[in-house]
């Protein structure tokens, strides 16, 4: 105990000294406006308060209305400038790999791995990139995704009934189609084991990387370990088959590509690539769904722009074709206004590789700096009743929104999200089935939390009742 309590005298000691030793270099910057906190944790535990509110941006709001759109703060363990002014935020994306690398907190790093898409770089980084592009654009959803995507979702929805966690079943959909999409596996009790390892990983994701202290953490690494193993032995059994059996997958062209990518570096960008999936596209599909039930004239416009889809066949399993999924007009509107109040990706976090004057300020080398999309996107100056949803926002004869360079639901610059059309086309065909399938009322009371991501606090409860003029078929 005594050596215990030395050491940490010592990492104390430690930190405040060089804490204070480069607060004496930045004083010779103009530095943005700020507080860089207490020693090591700076503002790290009001940020994380802050977003347990049911306001969306407390933690920005506060300090944008004390400093302005660009200040200075100090969260897991680093000194970061955050902005909410869309041009800085512009900047960063575009100089990413020229002024700015790419740096997230160490928990999501080490539980990602350093192979994935979100951590590569370079040269690297441009060519995964571009193959990840090649599995989600346009042509490859309609030729290939779009029957197993409608396939899939059918599958699911027709087992839902009574009080549903509408989260949950939509997490499951996303992993089931993504695990498709990169190893063409159907579900199953194995794609189901590795699902709930998955959650935890994901748990473990906004906490100190420091398995001593942090169980949540501790439990992340070992799941994370198991869904690395799982994975690992997919990939070798792929390498086996692979002279004799293409599959026309992700984990295919990965080991048809030529460039000899290793065990651990597969597994890794898989691994990444589920977690994006898994994650972010539930969410916004359970959140059009809350959104859409608490706005009911744009809920009714929706379903009768679906009831129309599907009077065009008398069979209510028949596929959907991609004319179907183009002439959803006004489920694009709903899509967008989504992504816009939802932010699930809330914006991204850049590390500056050299001294950068920026508005009149000066980004020290090796600092991080947040980008906040959902800052922008929240804020009334850009976005009429900018908290409001308000989906008619989005028709091409609105005057309420030019959105510009402001919205950016999925990055922008060289680290655009790949799988951004995939996204928007899983979104729309699962409001389809749902809303032409089901009808629905809240089983009881939720709210938005929006920390470490955006979420409903009890994972969206329904009541879910067949419309009466579906009977589901027996075959999928």
């Amino acid at each position: 105990m005594a050596s215990f309590l030395a050491l940490l005298f010592i990492i104390t000691i430690f930190t405040v000294s060089l804490f204070l030793l480069r607060k004496s270099r930045y004083r010779r910057l103009r530095l943005p406006p700020g507080s860089l906190g207490l020693p090591f944790i700076g503002e790290t535990l009001q940020l994380i308060s802050a977003y347990k509110s049911d306001n969306p941006e407390p933690f920005m709001d506060q300090r944008v209305n004390r400093y302005g759109p660009i200040f200075t703060t100090h969260v897991f363990g680093e000194p970061t400038v955050f902005s909410a002014d869309p041009e800085t935020n512009r900047f960063i994306l575009m100089n990413e790999g020229k002024l700015f690398d790419c740096s997230y907190p160490g928990s999501i790093s080490n539980l990602l791995g350093k192979h994935s898409l979100l951590l590569m770089k370079g040269a690297l980084h441009k060519r995964m990139h571009s193959l990840t592009m090649s599995f989600a654009n346009s042509s490859i959803i309609k030729d290939h995704l779009l029957v197993d995507i409608d396939r899939l979702i059918r599958l699911n929805l027709d087992s839902w009934t009574g009080r549903v966690l509408l989260m949950e079943e939509a997490k499951k959909i996303t992993f089931e189609l993504t695990v498709k999409q990169l190893m063409s596996f159907d579900p199953d009790e194995w794609t189901e084991s590795l699902r709930k390892e998955y959650v935890l990983v994901i748990e473990g994701f906004f906490t100190l990387p420091l398995p001593l202290l942090s169980t949540t953490y501790r439990r992340a690494i070992k799941a994370r370990t198991k869904v690395a193993e799982a994975l690992t032995l997919i990939v070798r059994q792929r390498r086996k088959e692979s002279e004799s059996r293409e599959k026309k997958d992700m984990l295919g062209a990965l080991l048809a590509s030529g460039d000899n990518f290793s065990d651990e570096e597969i597994v890794d960008f898989m691994l990444a690539l589920l977690v994006a999936g898994y994650e972010t596209t539930s969410t916004i599909m359970t959140l059009a769904i809350k959104f859409l039930t608490e706005t009911p004239l744009a809920l009714a416009q929706l379903k009768e722009e679906h009831d129309q889809i599907r009077a065009r066949s008398s069979d209510p399993d028949a596929a959907l074709e991609w004319t179907d999924y183009k002439s959803m007009a006004f489920t694009q509107c709903v899509v967008n206004e989504t992504l816009r109040v939802a932010n699930i990706i809330g914006g991204i976090f850049r590390r500056a590789m050299t001294d950068i004057n920026i508005q009149g300020y000066t980004i020290p080398k090796g600092w991080k700096v947040f980008a906040s999309f959902r800052a922008v996107h929240m804020n009334p100056d850009h976005f009429k009743d900018a908290r409001t949803f308000n989906p008619w926002r989005w028709q091409s004869n609105s005057e309420a929104v030019n959105p510009g360079n402001l919205y950016t639901p999925f990055g922008g610059g060289p680290r655009l999200c790949p799988g951004y059309e995939l996204a928007r086309v899983v979104l729309s065909v699962f409001l389809h089935r749902f809303v032409t399938r089901c009808s629905w009322v809240p089983a009881e009371e939720d709210k938005l939390v929006f920390f470490p991501t955006t979420r409903t606090q009890k994972r969206y409860p329904i009541i879910v009742k067949r419309r009466e003029e579906y009977k589901p078929s027996s075959t999928k």
